[in-house]
């Protein structure tokens, strides 16, 4: 499963209808007043059916349309291409411009979440300290601050035992300032770099809860004041932001459920309401579910063009140099086996679904849509690898007819599809070994080019 449910299925409407207004400047020559007309205003109902604050619908329009009519197509740039690329350049700013990163300074760094209850606010205080674990080597200390319900008390400890972090809570205590004070002393006398405290949440906004998180920052004096908020409540998460923001003046919004029913209409206008960047998002239970927000790859996403960068990080973040070394030398060795082959699958799995990371490539994401791919893709690939003995899988030349019929029992799969493994596996292994070999490449290039009648590349 992935480290983090994209974001596809939460924009897919939204690329749609960008789609569609873009397309009302196609076979144009030029772009005027009166063809743009049409086109924003299919920008700006797909902005306000995303539940986009109309005066950030409204404004984001005039800014394209000012830059548009201002600007000269030239002739191998399309009316249509030259919207689109402004639209994410006006979207990428929307959303706060460049990715703005968490501030780790001082002996320990103090970061305090703040967020109703309901918003994923305990849960995302453990996949941060996971985060700054085992992405900033960091040794976290997470802070049980909630004095009116002790089981986020209970499921913060849960958590910190499953992710290895430790909890400090006083559930004899009923001041939070003095538990986070106490937490804070205990994190310098034991070399803790990190403290994450937990606040209290409620139900609405009140003034008790805002003057108790405000007596609790000005205690500590955070490096970083975090408001965390639930993505699917729409222009609620933003009006919330905003009373927090006025209240505590927070230095960051972290956006949670991006995996559920969202329009995207929270994401695209909490910055230019409050002017707090979005730091990270979370998309899910897992503990990994947590991503650093990057506003321009969330506009590609929103404009149909992938993510190919996120898809090569976590790529990488599968990567074992010392794995990838002893598997280059088998190929070299045609040694290549099913051991290997399902080492491969096992990574593309730590990965994501199949469907998720189609969807990160430019223009995939539209043909991906209606294609169901479940989250066991792999299964029976891997039911028939496991049936195999050490042996076959060491020697695949080994599996002849009879060996196969008993692979396919054992699988509960049929002949029809361990012939297609085996397929598979030998497709993968020729162009495995082709793609180490440098000569075979270029040759297989040269081919290419010809093929095409010495097409200049």
């Amino acid at each position: 499963m992935l480290k983090l449910k994209y974001l596809q299925i939460m924009f897919e409407n939204l690329t749609e209808k960008f789609e569609r207004a873009f397309k009302v400047l196609k076979g144009q020559g030029q772009i005027s007043e009166i063809n743009i007309a049409e086109s924003l205003k299919e920008v700006r109902r797909a902005l306000l059916d995303a539940d986009v604050n109309f005066n950030t619908a409204k404004n984001f329009t005039n800014t394209v349309k000012d830059k548009a009519l201002g600007r000269n197509v030239l002739t191998a740039v399309s009316p249509g291409q030259l919207m689109v690329k402004i639209c994410h350049e006006e979207l990428k700013e929307l959303m706060g411009g460049n990715e703005v990163e968490i501030n780790l300074k001082g002996n320990p760094s103090i970061i305090l979440m703040s967020g109703l209850q309901g918003s994923g606010k305990t849960t995302f205080t453990g996949k941060l300290g996971s985060y700054l674990k085992n992405k900033k080597n960091k040794k976290v200390l997470l802070v049980a601050c909630d004095v009116y319900r002790p089981a986020a008390i209970d499921q913060l400890h849960v958590l910190g035992d499953q992710l290895g972090i430790e909890v400090f809570s006083n559930k004899e205590e009923k001041d939070p300032v003095r538990i986070a004070n106490s937490a804070v002393q205990h994190a310098k006398s034991n070399s803790f770099n990190v403290v994450i405290v937990d606040t209290a949440g409620r139900l609405a906004i009140d003034e008790e809860m805002m003057d108790e998180i405000a007596r609790v920052k000005t205690a500590l004096n955070p490096n970083e004041t975090l408001f965390v908020v639930d993505a699917m409540t729409g222009q609620d998460a933003v009006n919330t932001a905003k009373a927090f923001n006025d209240k505590i003046n927070f230095d960051g919004v972290i956006l949670t459920k991006l995996d559920g029913d969202t329009r995207g209409g929270a994401a695209l206008t909490i910055k230019s309401v409050v002017n707090k960047p979005i730091k990270f998002v979370g998309t899910g239970e897992k503990m990994d579910a947590i991503d650093v927000f990057y506003p321009s790859r969330m506009a590609d996403r929103i404009l149909g063009m992938g993510d190919v960068v996120s898809l090569v990080e976590r790529a990488q973040e599968q990567y074992d140099e010392e794995e990838a070394r002893k598997l280059q030398r088998k190929i070299m060795k045609d040694q290549f086996d099913f051991n290997d082959f399902l080492a491969q699958l096992n990574q593309i799995k730590k990965m994501g679904n199949v469907k998720d990371l189609m969807g990160m490539l430019p223009g995939m994401g539209k043909a991906m849509k209606d294609t169901d791919i479940p989250d066991d893709a792999f299964k029976g690939i891997e039911a028939i690898i496991l049936s195999m003995t050490p042996k076959e899988r060491s020697n695949p030349g080994l599996l002849n007819t009879s060996r196969k019929a008993r692979l396919a029992l054992g699988s509960g799969t049929n002949i029809m599809e361990v012939n297609k493994l085996m397929k598979q596996f030998d497709e993968m292994k020729k162009m495995m070994k082709m793609m180490s070999n440098p000569r075979a490449m270029a040759s297989m290039m040269s081919q290419m080019k010809n093929a095409r009648g010495g097409a200049p590349n």
